[in-house]
């Protein structure tokens, strides 16, 4: 268990304060970022990560979106190819991360 920069993890400030909202619980992420267990810091504010499960984009559910901000897995993809300037394309085939996330109180 350590302790990790929360800018590996969260890629800008928008997912930050998301995090310290509530918003976003969880992040995939083409890489790992931690282990179950690792804590981070956002503003004051500590997180633990829960789970840290190798998947790929083609198992990602609706509730993986909700979990991330977004309403929907289809909003999801939408913002997926919008935030990284039209140089991403989703591969259902695609090996990924899920960092589940939770504050710590």
């Amino acid at each position: 268990m350590s302790e990790n920069d929360p800018a590996d993890l969260l890629p800008n400030d928008r997912v930050k304060q998301a995090a310290v909202d509530g918003d976003v619980t969880q992040l995939h992420r083409g890489n790992q970022y931690g282990e179950a267990g690792d804590t981070f810091a956002v503003d004051g504010v500590t997180f633990e990560l829960t789970e840290v499960t190798e998947r790929t984009l083609g198992d990602m559910t609706d509730e993986d979106a909700k979990r991330e901000g977004s309403p929907s897995l289809d909003a999801y993809k939408e913002r997926m190819v919008s935030a990284h300037g039209g140089h991403f394309e989703w591969d259902d085939d695609a090996d990924v991360v899920r960092h589940r996330f939770e504050r710590v109180d």
